[in-house]
């Protein structure tokens, strides 16, 4: 089964079996070693119930393609991209459905250098000839078994000082997704660290909540048990553990934007006057913060293909996003969930100060929203009206990725969903009563 609707902007998503199955996976697996023609790739595979079928099907069809396939096993999905890069192979494949609830799979593809194949860059073509079929195999690749568990160790801990860690009291909740598989051997090297595990053993069947940390009641357990513990520090993880959520001292949930600016005032310590990226929906705090620390700050398009593009045009040293991904130059311009962690951590331990301390500059100033998702009949239309409102009554337009408007003490970004008819509004204020005014007042034009 192969559905054309689960190929994504960035990735390929769906139910299993219904919407893709082992044949689709074989079919995608054959079809970008056909039509990319690398010759060494890697596949690695989350601990969803169908992912062991699923990878060994995408191996099958890889091989089948021609290309010699580093079987990586259970895997998060950065060590795919580590193993891209730091082994030099022309590209590789992820089957993953990431933060989706257990009935989905899914696959997350690049090329070298850990490079996305997305929408645009590939995934279509990707697509038509799984859809088309395929001739006789004229050459099957070799496949091996490849343990890149110590060499990902290691890198992710040479993005910090192991020395500077003080004894912090941390709450991690894995959501029985693949960081309760990556990160023991990583905190195996910190024992200075007092860590409570939750939800740590790997379950494609998420007996105790969806790998989701973006929506509230899936982060309700980790704000609590931050609380309950008297941590330092709480953090969440998605699925495959690309993704790293926190919440600080007081139990309080720190938005991507403000964990963004904290990171990347942390980096350019490292390397002053270097470029950081952000993307349209981000809190005024990040380009803000980022000059304070002698930074290049560079707007950007949503999305990790661009965002990815962009680092390698630029020499980026570092970027991040709303949605908590957090990528780095010296890891292949890839997100990662680990080394934003293990930052975070450096972070708070030279600073000697709580968390809830260092965001109070950015909580007292900044007021956002969130993003706040409305279903609308006619986007473009929709856009259309919201550019016309607001450019009369003088705000500055931007269109670099749907509509973004700015005034003095305010500002918003909307953007249409890629798969959904459905417009996502973030918006941020200098106080918390034009914040909600606003909110209510571009929400009602939306849903109009």
């Amino acid at each position: 089964m192969l559905d054309p609707k689960v190929f994504k902007a960035y990735d390929v998503r769906g139910v299993h079996p219904t919407e893709l199955d082992e044949d689709g996976a074989y079919r995608i697996g054959r079809a970008y070693v056909e039509e990319f023609e690398p010759r060494r790739v890697a596949v690695g595979r989350d601990m969803r119930l169908s992912a062991p079928a699923m990878a060994a099907a995408a191996i099958d069809g890889a091989a089948d393609g021609g290309a010699d396939v580093l079987d990586l096993g259970m895997v998060g999905t950065e060590m795919l991209y580590y193993a891209v890069g730091e082994l030099s192979l022309d590209g590789g494949i992820c089957v993953t459905a990431s933060h989706n609830p257990k009935q989905y799979t899914g696959m997350k593809i690049v090329r070298r250098g850990a490079l996305p194949v997305g929408g645009d860059s590939g995934l279509d073509k990707v697509q038509r000839r799984a859809e088309a079929g395929f001739g006789a195999v004229t050459r099957r690749g070799e496949v091996r078994p490849e343990d890149v568990w110590d060499g990902f160790v290691d890198k992710v801990l040479s993005f910090v000082d192991e020395d500077s860690f003080e004894p912090l009291r941390i709450v991690v909740d894995a959501a029985n997704g693949m960081a309760g598989t990556m990160l023991p051997p990583v905190l195996d090297r910190l024992p200075q660290l007092d860590v409570v595990r939750c939800f740590f053993e790997p379950d494609g069947s998420f007996p105790n909540h969806e790998p989701n940390p973006l929506l509230p009641e899936n982060r309700a357990f980790v704000v609590e048990q931050t609380r309950a513990e008297g941590a330092q520090l709480g953090v969440a993880y998605d699925g495959d553990a690309d993704r790293c959520f926190f919440v600080d001292d007081t139990g309080e949930f720190v938005p991507g934007d403000f964990v963004t600016a904290l990171l990347a005032q942390a980096m350019l310590a490292r390397e002053p006057g270097a470029k950081v990226i952000y993307d349209v929906r981000a809190s005024w705090a990040v380009p803000r913060a980022i000059e304070e620390a002698g930074g290049v700050p560079l707007m950007n398009r949503v999305g990790h293909a661009f965002i990815k593009q962009r680092m390698r045009k630029e020499d980026a040293l570092f970027a991040g996003e709303v949605s908590a991904h957090y990528y780095f130059r010296d890891f292949s311009q890839a997100d990662t969930g680990i080394v934003p962690f293990l930052v975070m951590l450096e972070l708070l331990s030279r600073a000697g100060k709580p968390l809830s301390e260092l965001l109070a500059p950015f909580r007292e100033r900044y007021f956002l929203t969130g993003e706040l998702n409305t279903p609308v009949a006619d986007v473009a239309l929709k856009l259309q009206e919201l550019k016309d409102r607001y450019a009369a009554e003088g705000g500055r337009i931007s269109h670099l990725d749907g509509i973004s408007v700015d005034f003095d003490n305010w500002h918003f970004n909307v953007r249409p969903s890629n798969t959904e008819p459905l417009l996502r509004l973030n918006l941020e204020a200098l106080s918390e009563p034009l914040m909600e005014r606003k909110r209510d007042e571009v929400l009602a034009l939306i849903r109009s």
